[in-house]
């Protein structure tokens, strides 16, 4: 369970928050005084820290020093009611994760924690390698699981990539486990001490993403109101992965060049020239031979990148990992739901090893967590598995939603975004089938999708599926769903 620190010394601002970060699966603590967040840090061991500029006795940057000699990697949201201090902006300079504006807008920062949460679950779990056995001892290890000859040149590649300080390219397909293998080569680097920052170049609008990696100056384009400090600014003596770096446009993609070529770049909007310090993973499931080839990837980019690689093989040629995966995957989902299933009988086990998981490692897992939620005894048998897995007729779309018709009344239309329309149609009838299921529990309704709940909560925001909810009040004093109160912190 992620524990959350907030320091602020508005009595009113800290109930507020407490009341809507709380939950279910977060712990929050609270301190008043830098000096008793300080000593917090140390006692309660955080996940993330919330930190105000102003404290009535040390400024935030001090505070921020301190928190940072005892834990280098803690990640730290700056918050503060004035824009464009010196303060918050020197504060990202030294490490901090983000810094937030008040009055606070609770979707963003209930999205911001949860990002932090998941860079320090990246950061602090250590990532073993094995046949999946220490899955149910709960010693919080992550897991590449595989005794596969396969597996075995992968565990070789990255022990003899990880010491040397050299950019990293992981080609798979997707759901293979590159992220797990960029936190092994990470872990196992010289820069294990220093930060570890991921970056999904998929899920980041192309106008967003130079930004997101390099920073941006105030004014730089519309809606620029303040200074931003990137993520290459950001993870300086560190490590960051580029997931999905065939999707990143030709003009980020001469920006990341410069950086692994000098270790140099300068923000959005800006002429000062600065230099990091930064170890690159790149990783993609694309043919970036091909993207270079059509034009579509920068051939120099492409040859810095594939001086060292490491290509993770498909789960369907993997032989004998999948009953290995299995076992892995069900003891954590055990743990995950507080279920005690023990096993598979060997037709539910015989048709998991002859679907062809065209998902990979990643469908494996979901199929297995789907089964746990549906066996009403210890063991899985083969009616607990997805449909699809078990050679049966695929389920009828859901109630009300009849999607093929959908998309021919919109084609009809001569409407111009109908996947947006048709996917946000289908969102909108399974989030809601699953919150329901779970009783509006969005830890587990975002295990049964699969999906982060950063995304979950996105996507619920989005649909207008009662997002703020969530973000609950106590029963002696409500939470304003939409942003806390409160401007001289």
């Amino acid at each position: 369970m992620p524990k959350l620190l907030i320091v602020d010394d508005e009595p009113g601002i800290l109930y507020s928050l407490r009341a809507a970060l709380e939950t279910d699966d977060t712990t929050v603590v609270t301190a008043q005084t830098a000096a008793l967040g300080i000593a917090a840090v140390a006692r309660e061991r955080p996940d993330a820290v919330i930190l105000d500029v102003r404290l009535p006795d040390m400024s935030g940057l001090d505070a921020f020093d301190r928190v940072r000699e005892l834990d280098p990697r803690l990640p730290v949201v700056i918050v503060t009611a004035h824009g464009g201090t010196d303060t918050a902006i020197e504060a990202m300079k030294r490490g901090a994760f983000e810094y937030l504006l008040k009055p606070i807008d609770l979707h963003q920062l209930d999205e911001v924690v949860a990002k932090a949460f998941e860079l320090r679950r990246m950061q602090a779990t250590p990532t073993a390698f094995g046949d999946g056995a220490a899955g149910g001892t709960g010693d919080g290890a992550d897991q590449i699981v595989g005794r596969c000859a396969a597996m075995q040149e992968v565990y070789k590649a990255i022990g003899r990539i990880a010491p040397q300080d050299v950019t990293v390219l992981l080609l798979g397909e997707s759901g293979t486990g590159k992220e797990l293998v960029a936190r092994a080569v990470y872990q196992h680097s010289k820069r294990a001490g220093g930060p570890f920052l991921a970056i999904n170049c998929a899920a980041i609008p192309d106008a967003l993403l130079e930004s997101e990696l390099f920073g941006h100056e105030k004014g730089a384009f519309t809606g620029a109101e303040r200074q931003r400090v990137g993520k290459f600014e950001q993870a300086d003596g560190g490590t960051i992965f580029l997931d999905e770096i065939g999707d990143m446009s030709p003009a980020t993609q001469a920006k990341v060049l410069r950086v692994l070529q000098d270790q140099r770049f300068e923000r959005v909007g800006g002429s000062e020239t600065i230099r990091t310090d930064v170890r690159v993973i790149a990783a993609t499931n694309q043919n970036l031979s091909a993207m270079v080839a059509a034009g579509k990837f920068r051939q120099d980019l492409f040859y810095r990148l594939n001086s060292f690689t490491i290509t993770l093989p498909p789960l369907r040629e993997r032989g004998g990992d999948v009953p290995l995966l299995v076992n892995y995957f069900l003891a954590a989902t055990n743990r995950k739901l507080d279920k005690n299933v023990r096993g598979l009988d060997p037709a539910a086990l015989a048709a998991l090893e002859a679907y062809p998981w065209p998902g990979n490692v990643r469908e494996l897992e979901n199929a297995v967590r789907y089964a746990v939620v549906q066996a009403v005894g210890e063991v899985l048998t083969l009616d607990c598995l997805p449909a699809a897995v078990r050679g049966g007729p695929a389920p009828p779309p859901a109630t009300g939603l009849d999607v093929l018709a959908l998309v021919v009344d919109l084609l009809r239309a001569g409407t111009p975004d109908i996947y947006r329309q048709v996917t946000q149609a289908v969102d909108r009838v399974v989030l809601a089938a699953v919150l329901d299921h779970v009783h509006g529990n969005q830890k587990q309704a975002s295990d049964l999708l699969g999906i982060s709940r950063t995304t979950l909560r996105a996507k619920l925001q989005v649909l207008g599926l009662g997002v703020e909810k969530q973000l609950r009040a106590t029963d002696d004093g409500p939470a304003d769903a939409h942003h806390v109160p409160g401007a001289d912190g």
